[in-house]
């Protein structure tokens, strides 16, 4: 098995940003790095937020990666060399998969939704090649087709929990916070996660119909909104995102991303001996949480900003965003042993700003399934029992 890592960094630099038409709408501000190419806000990045929220706006989401699968072979194939059960997945059901590189560690998140003769594979625009290249590598003498094919298809998104019905155009729902089958999690329940109040769905269109799909919504009455009213609602609902979230030491329980990607129970596939050793006797280094920003300063940190407890750094900003209700937020990594009660600090330009931490990974570092141990785990120790 080709066990090389794609050259992700090489493939940013090269990629050239294709702007999307919309950016040459009346007021419309260009977003930058991840979402470079589609419109950061429109004007009044409130009211956007706030139209997404009650579910009556449409975001250009055509920077998205989007590549094919073709061929008989393509769910049982994509099935063992990615981490999710895929292998009977019914046309039009949405599910969500990752490439783990082996030592476990993410390297490629992927939407994915059958049509019934095409797997669809939806992550950043920045991974398609690299990914559709990997995947290329790994075909085999198996029946299975891989197409780049992003420059053919573009992405509107919509605040629907829907699947596309099969006269509609290819769909993926967001699984986010939904316990899959067969997997586990690190954070909130399923019925108490803020994730739960966030619907989210891309639904594909050739990118010569842009345009064209976004004014028919328009017209529904339908506002248009820009990645700051997405990134604002992801930080809420504890939303990991490849190219924000993830270094070249993430694990996917570090983001509590076992609950939606990962299948505890299926057969071999690359990186999965991490994947069971730190669920079964381990605890993650890192943990996700949440921070409530003091915006009294007005100061905001950028992402990758160091977060300090005293004077020590334990982790990084990750996501940063201005929701509409609670003003500044982040998504931040920390390492696992950092106080939960503790309150911290964020580097920014002009200072540090204070922050309070929401955890969305336990301390403690152990899934809400993990097993019991059948021993003492040390000389004197007495096991101790996960919380749930």
């Amino acid at each position: 098995m080709d066990t090389a890592v794609p050259d992700d960094a090489n493939a940013k630099e090269e990629r050239a940003v294709r702007p999307s038409p919309l950016l040459q709408r009346h007021g419309a501000v260009a977003a930058s790095g991840p979402d470079a190419g589609v419109a950061w806000h429109y004007g009044d990045p409130v009211a956007e937020q706030r139209a997404l929220a009650r579910g009556a706006a449409v975001v250009d989401m055509s920077h998205t990666g989007v590549v094919t699968i073709t061929g008989p072979d393509r769910l049982t194939w994509l099935h063992s060399i990615t981490s999710q059960d895929v292998a009977a997945l019914p046309p039009r059901t949405s599910t969500e998969t990752l490439v783990l590189d082996p030592h476990g560690h993410v390297e490629h998140a992927l939407g994915v939704v059958d049509d019934g003769t095409t797997t669809w594979l939806l992550t950043e625009g920045d991974h398609a090649a690299p990914l559709a290249a990997w995947l290329d590598r790994m075909r085999f003498m198996l029946r299975v087709e891989v197409a780049d094919v992003t420059e053919q298809w573009a992405a509107i998104g919509e605040a629907v929990r829907a699947e596309g019905a099969p006269d509609e155009p290819v769909t993926w729902v967001d699984p986010w916070p939904r316990t899959a089958p067969g997997s586990t999690r690190y954070g909130p329940a399923d019925d108490a996660h803020p994730g739960q109040d966030r619907p989210w769905r891309l639904v594909l269109v050739p990118r010569a119909e842009l345009v064209d799909a976004v004014r028919a919504r328009e017209a529904a009455g339908w506002r248009l909104a820009g990645t700051w009213a997405t990134e604002a609602m992801r930080v809420e609902a504890l939303r990991p995102r490849l190219d924000r979230e993830v270094d070249d030491r993430t694990i996917p329980h570090e983001l509590d991303w076992l609950r939606t990607a990962v299948h505890l129970a299926k057969g071999c596939y690359r990186g999965q001996e991490t994947i069971a050793r730190v669920h079964n006797l381990g605890r993650p280094p890192r943990r996700l949480a949440l921070a409530h920003l003091d915006g009294s300063g007005h100061l905001l940190p950028e992402p990758g900003a160091a977060v300090r407890l005293d004077d020590r750094e334990v982790g990084r900003a990750t996501s940063v965003a201005r929701h509409h209700e609670y003003g500044p937020v982040a998504l931040v990594v920390l390492k696992r042993s950092v106080d939960p009660e503790a309150d911290l600090l964020v580097d920014c330009d002009g200072g540090a700003v204070a922050a309070g931490q929401e955890v969305v990974v336990s301390a403690e570092g152990f899934s809400t399934d993990r097993p019991a141990p059948r021993g003492p785990v040390a000389r004197g120790l007495a096991p101790r029992a996960p919380r749930g």
